[in-house]
């Protein structure tokens, strides 16, 4: 199973998606598209994104019908009139693994100092 995001830009820098768009989404949802579940993140900023949970093959399927779901599903919904799909990927998860090499005491380039993938000191628990 993959976890695609999508970030759901707006038609104008006021819009604000409709109270019920995760279950408009849903409602599209069809068993090819493959998709086991979905999820909004209305207050994500600066866009709202939408996670949708994939069962495929490979990461390049997840990506790639992710984002066929959500131009045909923005395409279709009255509702959702002028919101476009941008950034389709599986979000990366660095910074997690990098501070569970650190907290090992590895003497390498994860070890105390920066997390090189956002320069942000690091500060065991």
């Amino acid at each position: 199973m993959y976890l695609v995001h999508t970030v759901l830009r707006r038609p104008e820098p006021e819009a604000v998606l409709p109270p019920d768009t995760r279950e408009l989404l849903s409602a599209l949802v069809r068993p090819e598209d493959r998709i086991e579940h979905l999820v909004l993140h209305r207050d994500a900023v600066p866009d709202p994104v939408l996670g949708l949970f994939l069962l495929t093959d490979s990461l390049a399927e997840a990506e790639s019908r992710a984002t066929e779901f959500c131009r045909t599903a923005l395409g279709s919904l009255p509702e959702l009139l002028g919101w476009r799909a941008d950034r389709v990927a599986v979000p990366l998860v660095t910074p997690f693994y990098e501070r569970l090499l650190a907290a090992s005491g590895t003497p390498d380039r994860n070890g105390p100092g920066p997390f090189p993938s956002t320069g942000r000191a690091f500060h065991p628990r």
